[in-house]
């Protein structure tokens, strides 16, 4: 949160990967720093071709229906964990559970854990290569785990009166602009409020792309960082590589399309 206001941002979103913790500690520091915290999480998704992740902006913590999946979702992640560590344990890298709790500081763990432990420990270069050669989908030591579908999802978020917003469109592995089309329409008949546009890994073209695309959709092309520290390099808070502008109108639109 310090970061965030020494950056000059208006407002930050915290969205870990399928869980709240952190948001209360954040929210602190954020009154603290004179920035605004959006509460969040970023959920995996059940999808074949690649990577499906929905960010949900404004989920609080507290009991509700999509807060009581995530310590599901927790549970899920856990016992995929320990049966990739044991799975790394077989392709000789000698890594153990505690080590990986340690890494990640008693919060939620997951594969960006286990690759800076590989890293730390000369296994690779650094965490992509991690990722390219051991810990994503399809290679030696990538084991799924059970996730929600897109249409639970984004039921669960407007439920409790979440924004759902399709996350980096890139990864989802799909081959056309038809194929696209035909997911968000499947998506924004399910309730889907966003689609990132405005992202650290695309030029000016290619979100302006996304945008359009999504205004298209009636959607809101919403934006952020993706920032994740040291685990991801090379990119700032709040602006990427250095040329993401994330303006405040997409605040204020992503707030008054809240279910």
């Amino acid at each position: 949160m310090r970061l965030a206001a020494e950056a000059g941002l208006s407002a930050i979103a915290l969205t870990d990967h399928d869980t709240l913790e952190g948001i209360a500690e954040a929210n602190e520091e954020a009154v603290a720093a004179g920035i605004e915290l959006i509460p969040g999480t970023e959920l995996s998704l059940d999808w074949s071709r690649g990577g499906m992740h929905l960010v949900v902006l404004f989920l609080t913590p507290g009991r509700g229906h999509l807060q009581d999946r995530l310590g599901t979702l927790q549970e899920a992640r856990s016992h995929r964990n320990a049966r990739m560590v044991s799975r790394l344990g077989e392709l000789g890298f000698d890594i153990s559970s505690a080590e990986l709790a340690a890494e990640a500081g008693g919060g939620q763990a997951g594969r960006p854990h286990i690759a800076a432990i590989m890293v730390r420990k000369g296994y690779v270069p650094d965490i992509a290569t991690a990722f390219e050669q051991w810990l994503a989908a399809g290679r030696p030591a990538y084991l799924g785990r059970n996730r929600l579908s897109p249409e639970e999802a984004i039921s669960l978020a407007r439920m409790e009166g979440g924004v759902p917003i399709l996350a980096h469109p890139h990864t989802l592995g799909l081959d056309n602009a038809g194929e696209v089309e035909t997911l968000l329409e499947r998506l924004t008949a399910a309730g889907l409020i966003g689609l990132e546009s405005y992202y650290s890994a695309y030029s000016s073209e290619e979100a302006d792309g996304y945008a359009k695309l999504a205004r298209r959709f009636g959607l809101i092309p919403s934006g952020g960082s993706d920032y994740h520290g040291t685990y991801k390099t090379g990119i700032a808070l709040g602006t990427g590589r250095g040329d993401l502008v994330v303006s405040d109108s997409v605040l204020k639109e992503l707030r008054a399309a809240k279910p």
